[in-house]
């Protein structure tokens, strides 16, 4: 049922009459993308690379697989990484998202950056949301709406500041945090799940070489010549046979005055940045910040390994401080 509304939704939002495919829609994860599976892509090419391990610092306090969303039997979790020591002044929060093109990857790839930031002092949440092997889009843009606001409905138990939500993503996922601050304020976007009596607004967005459009001339997302793209499978919509909707689906086309201040993290792959430039000049119209550090000669994975880890670290600790005035 819940697909059947999904296909009605994206039928309306660009009155695309074509039948959504479904046929990427497996019901079982897609394991390709991993941590492992990155090393092994770059090693050659960059023989220094080395995966990030787990960090488990004693100050650091973690809760994992929490409920954060109920959609019929299925259940989204996240876990939550946060200082021990109690504070009088509430903490940011950052709620970082995982990549791997909407159909792969897994939020326990990123618990080594939210270990480590915890230690800096941030309250961290991984969140998984539903892939396209489960269910298309917008399913994810609505898990991730409702992992917001199930941290902003428990921030007093993690004292966390609901004025200082961050929302991180890298690739997909960046693309996916990129959303989430282009759509500031747009209930069209939030869904039906969980605490819709809270807010899903984020204060500040980091994205790691995540695209800003599907649809820009610099894009690379879309190709099908060799293999379904991973855009394709999960708008169940080639680019050609629906560019309404692959534009729609762009953080870009919804950019403005309500948009966070942002920090851009890039690897030297240039087409996941698609649309950056143009994003930027936006926000400078409308006296947003925003920030861009770029690692030369680097892989499109370098966030989860060294030695790119720790400069990723602190640029983001840098900006949040800055944005934040902590």
């Amino acid at each position: 049922m819940r697909s059947v509304i999904l296909l009605i939704a994206v039928s309306f939002i660009t009155g695309n009459s074509l039948a959504q495919s479904l046929a990427g829609v497996t019901g079982k994860p897609d394991t390709s993308y991993s941590t492992n599976a990155a090393y092994r892509s770059v090693v050659k090419t960059y023989p220094n690379a080395k995966v990030v391990a787990e960090f488990h610092s004693p100050s650091v306090k973690e809760k994992r697989n929490i409920t954060y969303c109920a959609l019929g039997e299925r259940k989204l979790l996240l876990d939550a990484f946060y200082p021990k020591e109690k504070s009088k002044t509430k903490r940011t929060a950052i709620i970082i998202i995982h990549g791997g093109g909407w159909r792969s990857g897994n939020r326990m790839q990123h618990y080594p950056l939210a270990q480590h930031l915890a230690d800096l002092g941030y309250v961290c949440f991984t969140p998984e949301y539903r892939l396209s092997t489960e269910a298309l889009y917008p399913a994810a843009i609505y898990d991730v709406k409702a992992a917001i606001r199930w941290v902003r409905k428990n921030a007093k138990k993690y004292n966390a500041d609901t004025t200082k939500i961050t929302v991180l993503g890298f690739s997909a996922g960046g693309e996916l945090a990129a959303f989430m601050g282009a759509t500031n304020g747009n209930s069209f976007y939030e869904g039906t799940a969980d605490n819709l009596n809270y807010s899903s607004k984020v204060n500040a967005l980091v994205d790691i070489d995540g695209t800003l459009s599907f649809v820009h001339p610099e894009s690379g997302e879309g190709d099908d010549s060799k293999r379904t793209s991973a855009g394709t499978y999960w708008f169940g919509y080639s680019k050609k046979e629906n560019p309404e909707l692959w534009m729609q689906a762009s953080p870009l086309t919804h950019t403005g005055k309500h948009n966070p201040p942002t920090l851009f993290i890039n690897s030297s792959v240039d087409r996941m940045h698609a649309g950056q430039e143009d994003y930027s000049k936006i926000l400078n119209g409308y006296y947003i910040y925003t920030e861009v550090h770029r690692f030369e000669n680097s892989p499109h994975h370098f966030c989860l390994m060294d030695p790119w880890f720790e400069p990723t670290v602190k640029y983001t600790d840098d900006f949040l401080k800055k944005v934040f005035n902590k």
